[in-house]
């Protein structure tokens, strides 16, 4: 018969030596806390009064932008005043002017689409539409640009007037005046969206210049305006900003706002601007990464190109 014995019991580890000295009363795990600390790399929701969830950025992390909603009052854009100045008729015929600008306004967004492709960020988005001189058309093109990038089915467009010491978007679209773009920079009680204005035409928004100051361009290197661009365009994709500024040769605001834009448009009159001042231009514009030059005023082509005329010649 096999013998039959107990087995000795298998050594205590040192805690369990510890216990039955001390009498610990046993181990179980720490209790979990109902409410665990927010990770370090997310940021706590709370709602707007409206309900929609808005994130709070916490010390250290990334600025946060939220959705931007212009003003729901429609103002209407003058007819007469579009045709006094030259401008596109937004449910006119296709014309010449028209079709130009349909092939200016697809340069810009292919080179939007690049640049959000590449690392350029909010400053895709926005755009400077500048000449060397007086007189050049710049304030004529940056209108006529908005308006024919209004029509796009994709996007939309804010026109911003910032010349601020000669200001002629307002007059040029029969717009009312108001607090714009140097009040907004000059007081932080001032919301940007507040000041946009909401237009007749789909798509379209304008932001006036507002009241001129003394120092125009400190204001526009002050941190302020930085803060202000992101507000638009960070929390819109699909928002391009097109910016009147004064002339580069005439005034310092221009060269100022080359650091915010992802690409300027600088306008040479045909019969007008000379190689001197549009080298001169270009050179104080070079903190911007794309400059493109628009030829205004220009009559003759040598390849004979009528745009235009095409839509109203009979089969």
């Amino acid at each position: 018969m096999t013998e039959q014995r107990k087995l000795p019991e298998p050594p205590k580890t040192l805690l369990e030596r510890a216990e039955s000295m001390f009498g610990l009363g046993g181990y179980s795990p720490a209790p979990v806390p109902k409410d665990l600390k927010q990770p370090v790399n997310r940021r706590p929701k709370r709602a707007t009064p409206k309900g929609k969830p808005v994130e709070q950025a916490e010390a250290g992390s990334e600025p946060v932008y939220e959705d931007v909603e212009f003003s729901g009052t429609v103002h209407e854009v003058d007819r007469e005043c579009l045709a006094r100045h030259g401008l596109i008729q937004p449910e006119g015929q296709v014309t010449a002017l028209l079709e130009e600008f349909r092939i200016v306004k697809r340069q810009v967004l292919a080179s939007v689409r690049k640049a959000q492709e590449g690392s350029h960020g909010a400053l895709a988005q926005r755009v400077l539409v500048c000449s060397p001189h007086p007189d050049e058309g710049k304030s004529y093109c940056a209108a006529n640009l908005a308006l024919a990038m209004a029509a796009e089915k994709d996007s939309e467009v804010l026109l911003v007037d910032a010349d601020f010491a000669k200001p002629s978007l307002l007059k040029m679209l029969g717009l009312p005046k108001g607090p714009g773009f140097m009040d907004i920079l000059a007081r932080d009680d001032l919301k940007v969206e507040d000041c946009v204005i909401a237009t007749d035409i789909a798509g379209l928004y304008v932001l006036p210049a507002g009241n001129h100051t003394t120092q125009d361009s400190e204001y526009l290197a002050s941190h302020r305006t930085a803060e202000v661009l992101d507000r638009l365009t960070r929390a819109a994709p699909g928002r391009i900003v097109i910016f009147d500024s004064p002339p580069a040769l005439a005034a310092s605001p221009a060269a100022e706002l080359a650091n915010h834009v992802g690409q300027a448009i600088v306008v040479a009159r045909a019969d007008r601007t000379g190689q001197s001042a549009l080298e001169d231009a270009l050179t104080l514009l070079s903190a911007c990464p794309d400059l493109k030059l628009l030829l205004n005023a220009a009559h003759f082509s040598p390849s004979g190109r009528r745009f235009g005329a095409y839509y109203g010649e009979g089969e």
